[in-house]
């Protein structure tokens, strides 16, 4: 009790310490005080305890030791630090140089933790052999001090005790201590019984299952347990480093600007980092274990793909541009590089690509430029709307389109890279319309913030009734691919004058007189040819634009047609009937006049447009694509409840077209200007899906509205310095962008009752209160879901569907529509309409609480009466 502890000191800096009273083992107690001992040795000298000093070295170690009673878990930590002012000599378990690759590596001492429940000759043979091979090492005695005393060190070595179970489980230890974190790099020993000759030596899977590494058998000498530590610091432990390490190179590529592959010698994908999914539109899920299909492009050519794989299989690297197919068919050009990685027997084991899609050159005041670019226009725009004039309808719809609520996250991303393309150098602006063209994806069009308040119960049946397929959920189908017509007009016939209509009655010829202004009366025309308005209307129209004359036909095809196609509009519709058809042809025809659309189109956009407008609706059965899909109807079930009606008009209006040679508009187009006008009419037809409609708007919006009105700052800062400039338009007439104005004229003629005048606009809305209100009569009477409930014609107040529908839909795409297009009385009648609505609806809440009160009234004369 009263004896001073002995201190040894090891070669390696490990240091032992025993009670005098303690046995000769080298388990050395732990104590709960400290005493600081300082140990000064010379040159070659040693004496005392510390015999094993290091010759030719002058050595000051400081030793921390604990004085009183052996904590619970018998844990040794010992740590000593040995300050050396020269030396010769080279000491085990120092940290050593590892080449990992190119990476030059320090690998640490290597640390251990020995668990046994006693101490015994084999725990003694592994500490003394820690001791002279220099490592750190800790000994426990039970699974809960190891696993504390692993969750402190983080050993990289652990050595369990598998000789005896009835002191613990060692395999369930090894699970627990897997269990933890961070311990997928510790290499795991279990210590087994010697196994006899005359037994068969026992498997090891259970202890491989378990999770340990390796196993050794019983053998207590201690140059043998030093070398078994030795071999698995040189072996397994140093792997398990490297493949720590290797996790910072895995974060290196996960945040790497360049797409990555890589795949094995079977061509197998092995691995991709985030921007390889970002730029090619596929998640790692889906490309994982695959097959890497190298081309993934339409247009690289069988030469080039030649020269790639004789490069690669003389193990050399490849690098050029090659056009990759994203996952929406978009073809994207990519500089690739492609670099064999040479494994076992001098063979080609993987190889790593690397993808990047050209980009702007890096500038330094690029970055800094670019909001106040934004701010700069911005404050533009205010100043012209406080300075009003003549052009103030128009003014307000480009501050509005600025100011929309409905954009989607990308348009924070084209916001900045429009406002860095001014005042930049050519090659940047270039640059960045690759950009744009890339961004223009569908899937990057989904706008997040167009949800409706819940108390607005007619907009939420709006929604819930035109935007969805059966109930309302409020989510979107996102946008199908784009598709636009560039090919030009075949040989023309020359335009004739339209005999056929010539032959219409006079009261027809008189309507059609007006046929190219807005005030146009489709009512009235509807009136006079008794519910046929579309066939006059149509040759009307279509003379105009000289329709027949690019289609290489004679009219008698075009009013062959344009009888069938009215012949399968329902007449019986309250709203979806031939008129609506020749209304929305009418507006499509108005639109077309415009001088900026003559300066975006081709004439087989115009023609395009007019037939698409005509067919937009044929065979409308007078019900939502809400209904149908409840109803499992055949139409839903053919089309997958997926743009049903949309879906069966554009399929319908091209049976019905090619059907017979007499009608066949089509007839003297050859393949591929077929296939490509048909393309363009079909994908107007399904833009006038409700369910896609901010996607359209926000696309409108960013790629053609705020580009258009940049240009047209520039040119009036121009003009007032050089005398006049003319806005460029260049940008408007790409085929992508084309789709995106076809699109939306589409989808402005098809609602643009709202903007209609007075009397007009209020006929249709009466109309199309009908059609819903016969569908929610359908709806209760099958027992289907009634998608809009507030369309029950013994409640419904049509004024208040009219300035939701209004508020919703409308205002903000005539306002994007009158930014483009510059149709300023369009966007006046709307206003005055909604005006008009709004006041029909004040009234009729005035009705209805003079009502009320009058029943309050009434109810409390009857109280008053009887008591």
């Amino acid at each position: 009790m009263g004896c001073a502890p002995s201190i040894t000191v090891s070669q390696s800096g490990v240091v032992y310490c025993r009670d005098s009273d303690e046995s000769n083992s080298p388990k050395p107690s732990s104590f709960s005080q400290q005493q600081h001992v300082h140990i000064t040795t010379g040159g070659g000298g040693g004496g005392g305890d510390i015999s094993e000093a290091l010759p030719g070295a002058s050595t000051t170690t400081t030793v921390t030791v604990y004085h009183g009673r052996t904590d619970r878990r018998g844990t040794i930590s010992i740590e000593a630090e040995t300050q050396t002012s020269r030396s010769s000599v080279t000491m085990k378990g120092v940290a050593s140089e590892v080449l990992f690759g190119p990476m030059k590596l320090t690998q640490p001492t290597m640390q251990i933790m020995l668990v046994f429940a006693k101490e015994d000759a084999q725990s003694d043979g592994f500490w003394w052999a820690a001791d002279k091979g220099g490592y750190k090492c800790n000994i426990v005695r039970n699974p809960t001090d190891a696993i504390e005393c692993f969750l402190e060190k983080q050993h990289d070595l652990v050595v369990i005790d598998n000789r005896n179970s009835k002191s613990f489980d060692a395999l369930a230890l090894c699970r627990s201590i897997r269990a933890t974190k961070n311990s997928e790099h510790t290499v795991m020993v279990a210590v087994s019984k010697k196994s006899s000759g005359e037994k068969e030596e026992a498997s090891v899977m259970p202890l491989l299952n378990a999770g340990f590494n390796r196993r050794y058998q019983e053998n207590p000498h201690t140059s043998a347990c030093l070398n078994e530590l030795i071999q698995l610091e040189l072996g397994e432990v140093r792997s398990q480093f490297k493949l720590k390490v290797a996790n910072s190179l895995f974060a290196a590529l996960e945040t790497c600007s360049d797409a990555v592959e890589i795949t094995g010698e079977n061509n197998i994908v092995q691995y991709v980092n985030s921007t390889h999914e970002q730029l090619t539109g596929y998640s790692s899920e889906e490309v994982l274990g695959k097959e890497s299909d190298l081309p993934r492009g339409d247009k690289n050519k069988a030469e080039l793909m030649d020269t790639i794989f004789t490069q690669l299989r003389k193990g050399k690297v490849w690098e050029g541009m090659l056009h990759t197919k994203k996952k929406n068919g978009d073809s994207v050009p990519q500089t690739v590089r492609i670099t064999p990685v040479i494994g076992g027997g001098g063979r080609v084991r993987h190889h790593v690509f690397t993808k990047r899609s050209p980009s702007l050159s890096s500038s330094g005041s690029l970055h800094n430029q670019v909001y106040s670019h934004e701010i700069q226009h911005l404050e533009k725009v205010t100043s012209d709307l406080s300075n009003g004039g003549p052009s103030l309808n128009r003014r307000q719809s480009v501050a509005r389109i600025h100011s929309m609520t409905i954009e989607a996250p990308i348009t924070k991303v084209i916001n900045i890279i429009n406002a860095a393309q001014e005042n930049s150098p050519l090659t940047v602006v270039q640059a960045l319309d690759r950009v744009l063209e890339i961004l223009r994806s569908s899937e990057l069009y989904n706008p997040q913030n167009t949800q409706v308040k819940e108390e607005d119960q007619m907009t939420n049946d709006l929604v819930g009734g035109l935007m969805t397929h059966g109930t309302y959920t409020g989510g979107r189908r996102r946008l199908s691919a784009e598709l636009s017509l560039s090919k030009g007009p075949i040989n023309q016939l020359t335009a004739s004058p339209p005999t056929h209509l010539n032959q219409a009655p006079p009261e027809v010829l008189k309507i059609l007189e007006q046929e190219t202004t807005w005030k146009f009366n489709i009512l009235e025309l509807e009136r006079v040819t008794a519910h046929r308005p579309l066939i006059y209307l149509g040759l009307k129209a279509f003379s105009r634009f000289n329709v027949c004359g690019f289609l290489g036909i004679n009219e008698t095809v075009l009013r062959n047609w344009l009888q069938v196609i009215e012949a399968n509009y329902h007449s019986s519709n309250p709203y979806h009937n031939s008129t609506h058809a020749a209304d929305v042809l009418q507006a499509t025809a108005f639109f077309l006049g415009k001088e900026r659309l003559k300066e975006a189109f081709e004439p087989a956009d115009e023609v395009a447009s007019l037939i698409a407008a005509t067919v937009h609706d044929v065979d409308h059965p007078g019900k939502t694509n809400s209904f149908l899909c409840n109803a499992g109807s055949e139409l839903a079930i053919l089309y997958n409840d997926t743009a049903v009606l949309e879906s069966h008009h554009s399929a319908l209006a091209f049976q019905l077209t090619t059907r017979e040679d007499r009608c066949n508009l089509f007839k003297e187009l050859d393949r591929d200007d077929y296939r490509a006008l048909r393309h363009t009419i079909i994908d107007m037809v399904l833009a006038t899906e409700m369910n896609k409609h901010f996607e359209h708007l926000s696309k409108f919006v960013n790629s053609i509205n705020k580009p258009t009105n940049r240009e047209g700052d520039d040119s009036t800062s121009q003009a007032s310095t050089t005398g006049g400039s003319t806005p460029d338009s260049s940008h408007i007439t790409t085929p992508e962008n084309r789709a995106l104005i076809r699109r939306m004229l589409i989808k402005c003629a098809d609602v643009c009752n709202p903007a209609r005048p007075l009397d007009i606009c209020i006929t249709w809305a009466k109309r199309i209160s009908q059609e819903y209100f016969n569908q929610t009569d359908e709806e209760k009477k099958r027992g289907l879901p009634v998608v809009m409930p507030v369309f029950d014609r013994t409640t419904c107040s049509v004024p208040k569907s009219q300035t939701s529908f209004v508020d919703y839909f409308i205002m903000d795409m005539f306002d994007a529509w009158d930014g483009f297009l510059d149709c300023s009385e369009l966007i006046e009648q709307l206003n005055n309409n909604y005006k008009y609505w709004k006041g029909e609806e004040e009234k009729e809440q005035r009705v209805k609480k003079a009502a009320i009160d009058a029943s309050k009234e009434i109810s409390e004369e009857n109280e008053t009466e009887k008591s």
